[in-house]
C-alpha cells in the first residue's frame, strides 16, 4: 500500500534543462496511471544557487481507493526516495539542505565541477574539496550513482538533461521501464534522436557504476605536438620521476608562451634544482619548483593576452559553446584596460624603466590609459590591433618587465638552492610561496612585496621554525585582498623577532 507519494528532488545549473527533465518524468507518471505534480523554486542567480525542482507521484488507482494525496510544493528532507544533483558541488549543498536520507534515498549525481565565482576569486586553491563530499555521499545515501553526464552529453551530443534521464531509468528508483522513459523524449518531439542518444550514454554509464575518485585528476604526462615539443619531453625523462610531469608541461608551456631557447631555459633551471634535491624527500623540492617556475617565467602580459584572445582555437571554442551554426554570424567582444603600469612593462627595458620611475610622465601619460576598451576580436580592425600586438613577443626578451621577472626569478632560484643545503623544508616553502606573486601592475607589486615581506621574516626566525612561518606567511598573504591578515601576521611577528634580539 502506498502511504504517501514518490519524491524526487532535483538541483540543476542554469541552462541544464532541469525544467525538461520534470517534465519528462511528468509526462512518464501521466502515462503510467500516476497522478503527478511538479514545482520549482529558482536560484539566486546561475551559479550562485541552482534551482530546485520537486516531482511527486501517487497511482491514480491508489488515490480512488484511499483519496487525494497531499502534494508538497518543496521537497522535504527526510522524505525523498530520489536526488539528482547537475553537478558536483550541488551534491554537497544537496546533503546540506538535508535531501539524501540513508536508507531512503538514492543519489544520482554528476561529478564534473563548474567552479562558483568564490572559487574562482579566491586568492589561493579555493576549490571545493570533491573527496569529502563523495565520501560523505556514499555514507548518507542508500545508494549513490556518479559520473560525469556533462561528458557524457558532450560525447553523444545532447544535452545533460537526457543523460540525467537515462541514469534515472537505471537505478530503478522509479517504477516504470526503460522503454516508458525513451516514450516519453519521442512525444517531446524535439530532437529526439539526440536525446534518446544522450538517454543511451546515461543508462550506460549509470548500470556500468563507474568508480568515481571525487578528488583532484592525477596528471597525465602532456602529448608533444612537434619535433621540438618531443624533444623537450625526452629531456624530461633524466628528471626525478615526482617531477617529470609538471616539468613537462612547464616547458611545453614556455616553448608555447615563447619560443625554443626560452623551454630550454625552463629545463635548465628545473635540472639545476635537481642537482640540489634530495632523493630521500622524494624529489618533492624539484616537483614543487618546476611547478612554480613555470608560472613565473609564463607571466600574463599584454602580448600574453593579445596572443590568446587571437587564436583560432579561441574563436572556434566560443562558437562552440554559444551552440553558433557554421553559417551564422557570431561577434566577441572583449573588454581590454591596460593601464600604465602596464604600458610601462611593454616597453623595451631603458624607457619603461624611466616611465615608471618618473612621476612626472606618470602624470602626464597615465590619464590616457584610465579607461578601458571594447575590441571585436574577430572583426579585422580588432583582430588586426591584437595580431600585431601579440606579433611584438619575438621582442618580450628586450621589455622592462622581462627584465624585471628574470632579475627576481633568477634570485629566487639562488634562495632556494641555498635553502636545500641547510633546510630542505624551507626549501620547499620557498617554491610554495611564489604563488602570491602573479598577475602584473599593483596586483604584481603588491604579490612581490609580500613574498619578500614573508621571506625576510621567516630567515630572522630560528632554522628549525622557518618553514612553518613561511607557511603562515603564505596562506595570510591568500586569505584576503587587501591582505589584512597578513600585515596582522607580520606585525605579530616583527614584535617576536624584536624580543628576541633584545632578550639576546
Amino acid at each position: 500500500m502506498w502511504d504517501r507519494p514518490l519524491s524526487v528532488a532535483m538541483l540543476a545549473l542554469g541552462g541544464q534543462g532541469g525544467g525538461v527533465l520534470t517534465k519528462w518524468l511528468v509526462d512518464i507518471a501521466e502515462h503510467q496511471g500516476f497522478l503527478a505534480q511538479s514545482t520549482y523554486v529558482a536560484g539566486v542567480a546561475q551559479r550562485t544557487g541552482a534551482t530546485v525542482y520537486c516531482v511527486e507521484m501517487f497511482p491514480q488507482a491508489e488515490a480512488e481507493k484511499h483519496g487525494n494525496p497531499v502534494f508538497t510544493p518543496y521537497p522535504v528532507p527526510g522524505d525523498i526516495d530520489l536526488v539528482i544533483t547537475g553537478e558536483f558541488a550541488e551534491t554537497g549543498r544537496a546533503i546540506l539542505k538535508g535531501f539524501v536520507t540513508p536508507n531512503a534515498t538514492t543519489l544520482i549525481a554528476s561529478s564534473h565541477r563548474v567552479y562558483s565565482i568564490d572559487e574562482k576569486s579566491a586568492l589561493g586553491d579555493g576549490r571545493l574539496d570533491q573527496s569529502t563530499v563523495l565520501r560523505v555521499a556514499r555514507e548518507v545515501s542508500k545508494e549513490l550513482i556518479c559520473f560525469d553526464m556533462e561528458q557524457a552529453a558532450e560525447d553523444a551530443g545532447s544535452i545533460i538533461s537526457a543523460v540525467m534521464l537515462g541514469a534515472i531509468a537505471a537505478s530503478r528508483a522509479l517504477p516504470f521501464e526503460r522503454s516508458d522513459f525513451e516514450d516519453a523524449i519521442r512525444r517531446g518531439a524535439k530532437a529526439v534522436s539526440r536525446n534518446l542518444a544522450g538517454f543511451d550514454a546515461g543508462y550506460r554509464l549509470a548500470t556500468a557504476a563507474p568508480a568515481v575518485s571525487g578528488g583532484a585528476q592525477a596528471a597525465e604526462m602532456p602529448h608533444a605536438e612537434g619535433a621540438v615539443g618531443e624533444a623537450l619531453l625526452r629531456r624530461t625523462a633524466k628528471l626525478p620521476q615526482p617531477a617529470r610531469i609538471s616539468a613537462g608541461h612547464g616547458a611545453l608551456r614556455a616553448l608555447d608562451y615563447q619560443d625554443e631557447a626560452y623551454a630550454y631555459l625552463y629545463l635548465d633551471r628545473v635540472e639545476l634544482c635537481a642537482a640540489a634535491d634530495n632523493a630521500t624527500q622524494n624529489h618533492e623540492l624539484t616537483e614543487v619548483f618546476a611547478r612554480n617556475l613555470a608560472l613565473q617565467m609564463c607571466y600574463e602580459d599584454t602580448l600574453r593576452v593579445a596572443d590568446l584572445k587571437t587564436r583560432a582555437s579561441r574563436f572556434a571554442r566560443v562558437r562552440e559553446h554559444l551552440g553558433v551554426a557554421d553559417d551564422q554570424p557570431a561577434y566577441i567582444v572583449e573588454y581590454f584596460h591596460p593601464r600604465y603600469e602596464e604600458v610601462c612593462d611593454t616597453m623595451p627595458a631603458a624607457i619603461g624603466r624611466k616611465m615608471a620611475e618618473s612621476a612626472r610622465l606618470r602624470r602626464w601619460l597615465a590619464p590616457l590609459f584610465r579607461k578601458g576598451r571594447n575590441v571585436t576580436t574577430n572583426k579585422i580592425g580588432g583582430y588586426l590591433l591584437l595580431s600585431v600586438l601579440s606579433g611584438f613577443r619575438r621582442w618580450r626578451r628586450s621589455t622592462y618587465r622581462f627584465a624585471l621577472q628574470q632579475e627576481f626569478i633568477t634570485s629566487w632560484i639562488e634562495q632556494v638552492i641555498a635553502a636545500a643545503r641547510d633546510d630542505y623544508r624551507f626549501a620547499v616553502a620557498l617554491c610554495d610561496c611564489m604563488d602570491i606573486v602573479r598577475g602584473y601592475g599593483d596586483t604584481y607589486e603588491r604579490g612581490r612585496t609580500r613574498f619578500e615581506t614573508a621571506t625576510r621574516l621567516a630567515r630572522a626566525s630560528e632554522v628549525g621554525n622557518r618553514a612553518d612561518i613561511l607557511r603562515r606567511l603564505h596562506k595570510a598573504a591568500l586569505a584576503d585582498e587587501d591582505g589584512n591578515r597578513f600585515h596582522e601576521l607580520q606585525s605579530e611577528l616583527e614584535a617576536e623577532i624584536e624580543a628576541e634580539s633584545v632578550a639576546v
